[in-house]
């Protein structure tokens, strides 16, 4: 599957809405979701979102910390672990049970650590309080096929500085979804995110 570079974050989400806001996510042209794990009952969240999106999306876990939680993601049907921080045993293990890696870095030690151990791609947290000045910095020494998304205080308006500083992508979390967001909110901004990558792309 290709996708935007975007990812939705659906922190706090429940799994009695999940299902109508993760097909306004992809009506408007999401391809990726998240659902962190401190949400409530993350685990059949994203089992409801695999079964009904997986064959058009992926989807997967944030604030993902420990291997047996990529373990139960994995069963759960997901496909993708996002992590706020770069744990080597986790980015391995997400690899050999055929999984896609997105840890979290703010140094460039972690984002070695992080290539070395297989991620795909790096999330850059928190991207507003690192400043675009760092991407582009970072981006210099990394390997150019890396890709680093931009996660924390971004949203459509940034996109083009972002994108400019380096971005690849970007998590959108509270700029996209807060709990209690019904499904036609999370979609008419998810359009004007689409709508702003499209313009730049």
């Amino acid at each position: 599957m290709t996708h935007l570079p975007l990812i939705a974050i659906l922190r706090g989400v429940k799994p009695t809405e999940v299902r109508d806001i993760g097909a306004a996510l992809i009506k408007a042209g999401f391809g990726r979701i998240e659902v962190p794990l401190n949400s409530p009952d993350p685990l059949n969240s994203i089992g409801i979102l695999a079964r009904e999106f997986g064959d058009d999306a992926m989807i997967g876990a944030g604030t993902v910390l420990t291997i047996d939680e990529v373990v139960q993601i994995r069963d759960s049907g997901g496909t993708m672990i996002v992590s706020p921080n770069a744990d080597a045993g986790v980015i391995r293990k997400t690899k050999e049970i055929g999984m896609t890696s997105y840890p979290g870095i703010m140094t460039p030690t972690e984002a070695f650590v992080a290539i070395a151990a297989g991620a795909d791609g790096l999330k850059l947290f928190p991207a507003a309080d690192v400043g675009m000045g760092f991407i582009g910095s970072l981006r210099s020494v990394l390997p150019p096929n890396m890709p680093v998304y931009a996660v924390g205080g971004v949203g459509a308006a940034d996109f083009a500085e972002w994108r400019k500083a380096g971005a690849a992508g970007f998590g959108l979390g509270s700029a996209l979804y807060k709990p209690g967001d019904s499904a036609e909110t999370v979609g008419a901004r998810a359009r004007e995110m689409v709508a702003a990558w499209n313009a730049i792309a």
